[in-house]
């Protein structure tokens, strides 16, 4: 008997990137699955290293897309196996104020973050971001070079990330799998794991915010995810351009031809039971 493949969405074995997780598994629209092993998404990969390097390489990762600001990867650069190419999407570019970009300055001040990030103020920040990530013109075009990098097979498997992998990442995933014909409840349920993976993996990082005079319980909101804050995208979305089709074409510029070769590469007839 055939073992049953794993739960889509599980975690990769790799601790320094607690956020690393397959896209694939997740049941289409067509009786038919995301394809497994050809598209990631993570957090920051700046710590691999060792045994964390060695498993992050046996992924056969070509390309990896880094969604952050320069200032992100300035002060946190990536650190990838030998041959893996990289390409820096800054998709936040033209945002004021964006907190998924400004997550390093608000944690190395943690008395002034305790007072800053109450929650109707955390909610209004990601309420902004979120309808910045469909509408803003540099995540526009950051998302389109995404997708278009994502339908080449030269360049495929690949991965895309930002700082904790959950906003800038989250959108990206969101979208693709919606694209994909996955179901608003796995979409939701994909994007929400970022709580089950991240989150657990943070305790130290609360233990220095809480011992420099924080209180780390005003990082929750702001380091885990809320599904107020993708349907707010999403509310975006449908006001913007109607459908996710919409969105690609209207909103990101890209072709019906790139659109069908996202969904041959990434969508697999299941097989029979």
């Amino acid at each position: 008997m055939t073992a049953a493949p794993p739960a889509p969405g599980g975690a990769m074995g790799v601790p320094s990137v607690p956020n690393l997780r397959d896209l694939g598994g997740w049941t289409t629209d067509g009786a038919g699955t995301v394809a497994r092993g050809l598209v990631y998404r993570s957090d920051r990969l700046s710590s691999l290293d060792g045994e964390d390097l060695d498993s992050f390489a046996a992924l056969g990762i070509r390309v990896v897309y880094d969604l952050r600001s320069d200032g992100e990867r300035t002060a946190d650069p990536d650190v990838l196996p030998a041959g893996t190419g990289l390409v820096e999407l800054d998709v936040l570019a033209g945002s004021r104020s964006s907190v998924p970009a400004d997550l390093l300055a608000l944690l190395n001040d943690p008395p002034a973050a305790t007072r800053a990030l109450h929650g109707a103020a955390v909610r209004e920040l990601f309420d902004g971001a979120y309808r910045e990530l469909v509408t803003l013109p540099s995540a526009q075009a950051g998302y389109r070079e995404l997708f278009r990098g994502l339908a080449a097979p030269e360049r495929r498997p690949a991965l895309f990330h930002c700082t904790t992998g959950k906003d800038r990442t989250g959108w990206a995933a969101a979208a693709l799998l919606m694209l994909l014909g996955v179901s608003d409840e796995d979409v939701m349920a994909e994007y929400l794991l970022t709580n089950q993976l991240l989150v657990p993996a943070l305790q130290p990082l609360f233990d220095r915010f809480d011992a420099a005079g924080g209180d780390h319980r005003v990082l929750l909101p702001v380091l885990g995810v809320d599904r107020a804050y993708l349907t707010t995208a999403l509310t975006q979305m449908s006001a913007s351009y109607g459908t996710i089709e919409g969105y690609f074409t209207a909103g990101l510029g890209l072709d019906a031809s790139t659109i069908d070769r996202l969904r041959d590469a990434f969508t697999q007839t299941s097989p029979p039971t």
